[in-house]
């Protein structure tokens, strides 16, 4: 997943998609507690991947407050 596809997402579908890697996430560790996890870079992936998605949520919060400030 790349910042560019992010960015074209609304906020609803960004939402979704971070629920959805938080439960990968979760899935994985239990994988890797268990032992059966085959590839332990998948966790870094979803890692970076969540960090990726709350970045673009962060900056349109951003973004949105600095409109309101202006409009004031």
């Amino acid at each position: 997943m790349n910042t560019a596809d992010l960015t074209n997402m609304d906020d609803a579908a960004l939402n979704k998609q971070l629920n959805d890697l938080f439960q990968e996430m979760f899935n994985l560790r239990f994988q890797r507690a268990a032992g059966q996890l085959p590839n332990y870079n998948r966790l870094t992936e979803v890692k970076r991947d969540i960090a990726r998605v709350k970045t673009v949520l962060r900056s349109r919060e951003l973004t949105a407050g600095g409109k309101e400030a202006k409009a004031r």
